[in-house]
C-alpha cells in the first residue's frame, strides 16, 4: 500500500453534507494502488462503548495521472458521526483514522474523523436555478441595436455632470430585449451582460456611477423591460459587478485627485505616494498597473458599504437575478461574507459568481461564492480539442482532478466555458476548424457545472486580439449551421441534466478518442469523440450495454437511454 499518497480532510471536498440525510465521504489514494475501500461510521455520541459501526463500500468515482478517489454518499441516521477507512491492497488491511494507520481500530471514538454536528447552515445553498442554467455571455456594446442589426457606429454621450460616456460599436440595452426570443430559441435560460453602468470606455470595467446605466446603452427603464423580457420567458439575467476598482471619474478618486492627502476619501484608494500621478506607472494601486482602474480599498468600511448597497439597489429595484463578481480574487473575502449575506437576505436565489482564474476553493466554502468561472476547464479544453497539446488520456485526467476539487454542488455550479470577452474565440484557437468548435461545444454542454457561450460563437464569429473577439454581433444572413448544433446540445443537456451532475464518469481514453457517460437511475447518455483525422472504433461497456461505435474523423456519437 502506498501510505504516503493516502489523504483525506473533514470539512471539506473531502468530507461534506448535502441533507441532514445526505452526508458525502472521499478518500484519495494512490492510482490503481487500492483494491478495496471501506467507509466505517457511528453515532459520536452514542452512550455505550464501543460504538456501533455501519459499513459503507466506496466507489472508484474519479482518476487523475497520479491519484485515485473513492466516494460514498450515506445517511448517517444522526446529526453526529464519526468515522474510519478501511483500506486493502496486495493482501494488506489496514485503517485510517486521525491521519495515520493502524492495524486494528481502537475503540477511542474520539481518535476517528468527525462530523461534530451536521448543521443545515454549513450545506451549500447554490440556487437550484443555477445548476440548471444555460448561460449566453453578452458584451453589450457588440451585441445588438435592435432586432438583428447591430450599427457599429461609435458614440459619445455625458453623464449630468459632464462626465463623457463612450461606446464603439453601438450596442444597446434595448437590442438586447428585442433579441431574447432569438437567444430563447437557441436553448439558453440565463443572460449574462459584462457592465452595464456608466463608464469611459466602450468595455465598462472603469465605472464613474455605479448607480446610473450607461447612456450609450440605454436607461433604467430599458434595464427594467430587459428583466421584465428574461422573466416573462422563463429566463435569468447576471449583471457584473466590478468591485475591485473604479474608473478614473468616479467621484471618490477625482476627489483624491484633485485634494491628495487632504481628501475625505483617501482611505477609499491605496495611495503610495502624492499628488497622485496616473503616468503609465501610477503611484497608486491599480488592476494590472492600468491607471484608469484604481484599486478600491475594500478593507474600509465605507467603501464596502457603498459598493454593498449598489449590490443590493440593482436587485431591489430591478429584480436581476445575480452577480458575475470581477477580479473577485483581489478583494477581501470578509467584504464577500458580508455581500452574500446581505444580497442573500434580500434575494434568497441570486447567484454569486467570482472571477476567478485558478483555484477557487477559499472563495467556494459556503460563504462567499456559488460559483467561479473556470478558466482551468478552459485552458484544458484548449489544450486538447483546439491546440493538440494534451491527447486524451491526460485531457481527462486534468478534467477529473478539477472536478475532485470542489465539493459537489459546488462543483455542480461552476461557470464552464471555452471562451470570452477576455480570451481568444474558441474557433480561432482551433485554427478555423467547426469540427473542432463543435467537439468542445459537445463535451462543455454535457459536463458538470454550467455551460457558458459567447454571443456570436454560435454564429462563427473568430478573433485572436480583443478588438476582433469583442467584434460585432454577424446577424446577417440565415443562421450558422452551429446555431442548430447549440440548440440540440441544449436540449441534450435539459434532458440529462440530473444525470450529468450527478452521474458523470469517464469511459475510455487513449491517444485522440474518449467516451463518457452521464447516467442516473438507469438514464443518460453515452458520448464518443474522435478527435483526430482518421476513423476509428471504439468498443465500449456502458449503459446502453456492450457497444462498438464507429466515428469518423473530427465525429461524435450520442446513445442515449
Amino acid at each position: 500500500m502506498k501510505k504516503e499518497a493516502i489523504f483525506h480532510r473533514t470539512y471539506s471536498e473531502y468530507s461534506f453534507a448535502e441533507a441532514p440525510d445526505l452526508v458525502v465521504i472521499r478518500l484519495r489514494a494512490a492510482k490503481a494502488d487500492l483494491e478495496s475501500c471501506t467507509l466505517c461510521f457511528g453515532d459520536r455520541m452514542e452512550p455505550k462503548s464501543p460504538i456501533s459501526i455501519t459499513e459503507a463500500e466506496m466507489t472508484l468515482r474519479f482518476s487523475d495521472a497520479l491519484f485515485d478517489y473513492f466516494e460514498v454518499e450515506i445517511d448517517p441516521g444522526v446529526t453526529r458521526l464519526c468515522y474510519y477507512f478501511r483500506l486493502s491492497s496486495g493482501g494488506e488491511t489496514l485503517y485510517y483514522y486521525s491521519d495515520c494507520f493502524h492495524e486494528q481500530p481502537e475503540e477511542n471514538r474520539q481518535l476517528y474523523y468527525n462530523f461534530h454536528y451536521i448543521r443545515s447552515e454549513d450545506m451549500d445553498s447554490v440556487p437550484d436555478w443555477w445548476r440548471k442554467a444555460v448561460v449566453y455571455q453578452i458584451f453589450p456594446d457588440s451585441f445588438a441595436s435592435s432586432r438583428r442589426r447591430i450599427s457599429c457606429e461609435s458614440r459619445v454621450e455625458h453623464l449630468p455632470d459632464g462626465q463623457a460616456c463612450a461606446s464603439k460599436l453601438g450596442g444597446t440595452l434595448r437590442g438586447v430585449t428585442e433579441n431574447l426570443d432569438y437567444i430563447a430559441s437557441l436553448g439558453f435560460n440565463c443572460i449574462y451582460l459584462t457592465p452595464i453602468f456608466a463608464a469611459n470606455s466602450p468595455h465598462k470595467y472603469d465605472t464613474i456611477d455605479y448607480f446610473e446605466i450607461d447612456p450609450c446603452f440605454g436607461s433604467k427603464d430599458d434595464l427594467r423591460r430587459l428583466v421584465s423580457g428574461c422573466h416573462e420567458r422563463g429566463m435569468r439575467l447576471v449583471l457584473d459587478g466590478v468591485f475591485n476598482h473604479s474608473g478614473p471619474d468616479f467621484f471618490a478618486f477625482r476627489d483624491l485627485v484633485e485634494n491628495g492627502e487632504d481628501s475625505r476619501y483617501r482611505d477609499w484608494y491605496y495611495p503610495k505616494s502624492y499628488p497622485l500621478d496616473v503616468s503609465s506607472l501610477p503611484n497608486y494601486e491599480c488592476f494590472a498597473y492600468v491607471g484608469s482602474m484604481p484599486k478600491l480599498n475594500t478593507g474600509n468600511p465605507e467603501t464596502a458599504r457603498y459598493l454593498i448597497d449598489v449590490g443590493l439597489y440593482w436587485i431591489r429595484e430591478f429584480d436581476i437575478d445575480g452577480w458575475r463578481l470581477d477580479v473577485a480574487n483581489e478583494v477581501n473575502h470578509d467584504f464577500w461574507r458580508v455581500f452574500r449575506r446581505e444580497v442573500r437576505a434580500l434575494k434568497p436565489d441570486a447567484v454569486l459568481i467570482g472571477e476567478i482564474w485558478d483555484d477557487a476553493r477559499s472563495f467556494l466554502e459556503g460563504e462567499q461564492f456559488d460559483s467561479a468561472m473556470n478558466y482551468n476547464l478552459t485552458f484544458a479544453i484548449d489544450d486538447f480539442f483546439a491546440y493538440g497539446k494534451l491527447n486524451a488520456r491526460d485531457f481527462v485526467q486534468r478534467v477529473q482532478q478539477l472536478l475532485i476539487r470542489y465539493r459537489r454542488r459546488i462543483q455542480q455550479a461552476q461557470l464552464n466555458l471555452i471562451d470570452s470577452h477576455d480570451v481568444p474565440r474558441f474557433l480561432t484557437k482551433c485554427g478555423g476548424d467547426e469540427r473542432r468548435l463543435r467537439l468542445a461545444a459537445l463535451f462543455l454542454f454535457t459536463h458538470p457545472g454550467v455551460p457558458m457561450l459567447f454571443y456570436g460563437d454560435e454564429r462563427g464569429l473568430s478573433g485572436w486580439h480583443e478588438a476582433e473577439y469583442r467584434q460585432a454581433m454577424d446577424w446577417s444572413g440565415s443562421e450558422c449551421p452551429l446555431s442548430d448544433f447549440i440548440r440540440e446540445a441544449a436540449e441534450l443537456r435539459y434532458r440529462h441534466v440530473k444525470a450529468i451532475q450527478y452521474g458523470w464518469r469517464e469511459l475510455f481514453s487513449d491517444e485522440r478518442a474518449l467516451a463518457y457517460e452521464a447516467e442516473l437511475n438507469g438514464h443518460g447518455f453515452t458520448i464518443a469523440m474522435n478527435v483526430s483525422e482518421a476513423p476509428r472504433t471504439i468498443e465500449l461497456q456502458a449503459g446502453a450495454g456492450n457497444t462498438s461505435i464507429e466515428l469518423e474523423a473530427m465525429s461524435a456519437k450520442i446513445l442515449e437511454y
